[in-house]
């Protein structure tokens, strides 16, 4: 192989990637060109059983002709034999038999072009068939085609879905309750240790200070009174 057909080679290995990589792109694309090139086979087959059964057709009216001349003239040969028309009888008799010589050839040839254009009749039927079944497999592969790629977008869509920042919201909610938990304790702890809470304990014992002297000298003046009426009454 000489360099120029090792670079042909090459280019046509680079070109059937090429092609193969948009066909995989855009497979309704392949689609359509497969079907409306078996539509076009189908045309070019259906001209050509039309020829095979024009042509049967034309036999079968040959054959049907032919036998009616045969049948014609097989009724004028016993009467031109019995009038003594001798050469008209002959002239009968080699007619009849070129038409049943005719007729047996157009027989053969009918029976042959009757087998094949019943072939391919029925080819005709099977190749549109297959085009239907062309059809229905491009709509469900297409079908199931957007099927997967939908599957693999929501499978990828997951995949990207990370509960990372979920987990991270929370923690910084629960750090911000904890916080705001702690300042209102801290707030309750300055309260208890300010100035004005020492004064008010300050005052509460005061207070608390006066009554009990006052409950002193109220206990120390009733136990002078009955010290008092003790004396008396002896």
């Amino acid at each position: 192989m000489g360099f120029f057909d090792r670079i042909g080679q090459v280019w046509k290995g680079f070109l059937s990637l090429w092609v193969g990589e948009i066909e995989n792109k855009n497979p309704e694309a392949v689609y359509e060109a497969a079907i409306d090139e078996r539509v076009k086979k189908h045309r070019e087959l259906k001209k050509a059983v039309s020829g095979i059964v024009y042509l049967r057709n034309k036999l079968q009216a040959e054959l049907e002709q032919k036998t009616k001349e045969l049948a014609e003239i097989e009724l004028q040969i016993p009467i031109a034999v019995e009038d003594g028309e001798d050469e008209v009888a002959v002239i009968l008799i080699e007619k009849k038999d070129e038409l049943n010589t005719a007729i047996a050839t157009i027989s053969g040839e009918l029976e042959k072009i009757s087998g094949q254009a019943e072939d391919a009749k029925q080819g005709l039927v099977q190749f549109q068939a297959e085009i239907e079944k062309l059809k229905r497999e491009k709509v469900e592969m297409l079908a199931k085609k957007a099927n997967a790629e939908a599957r693999i977008k929501i499978q990828e869509t997951l995949d990207g879905l990370s509960t990372d920042a979920d987990i991270k919201a929370l923690e910084n909610v629960r750090e911000t309750i904890h916080k705001k938990a702690a300042e209102a304790d801290v707030a309750g702890e300055v309260r208890g240790e300010g100035l004005d809470a020492k004064l008010a304990k300050i005052k509460t014992k005061t207070a608390n200070a006066s009554a009990r002297a006052q409950l002193a000298e109220m206990k120390k003046a009733s136990a002078s009174r009955q010290a008092e009426a003790g004396k008396k009454t002896i």
